[in-house]
């Protein structure tokens, strides 16, 4: 199992949407996560940690969820438990 730090950047406008498909896949596996407010783009800066088997598998899921492109993801693994 590995500890994976999310750090995903999306419209506001779109928010919404897209964190509840997000959250649907990763339900219950969610360690901490940290909403920063927009910045005058309109872009809204979303930081999950999250429990997940495979880290990379996770994000490919994550990205097809997501869709349009608009949605940038940066992955580290924090630890091995």
């Amino acid at each position: 199992m590995q500890i994976v730090e999310l750090d995903i950047k999306l419209p506001y406008e779109g928010r919404g949407k897209i964190l509840s498909r997000l959250y649907e896949k990763v339900r219950g596996k969610i360690r901490d996560i940290h909403f920063f407010p927009p910045t005058l783009d309109g872009i809204s800066e979303i930081r999950m940690e999250i429990e997940a088997e495979n880290g990379k598998k996770l994000v490919r899921d994550l990205r097809n969820i997501a869709g349009d492109g608009k949605v940038l993801f940066k992955v580290q693994v924090l630890s091995e438990v």
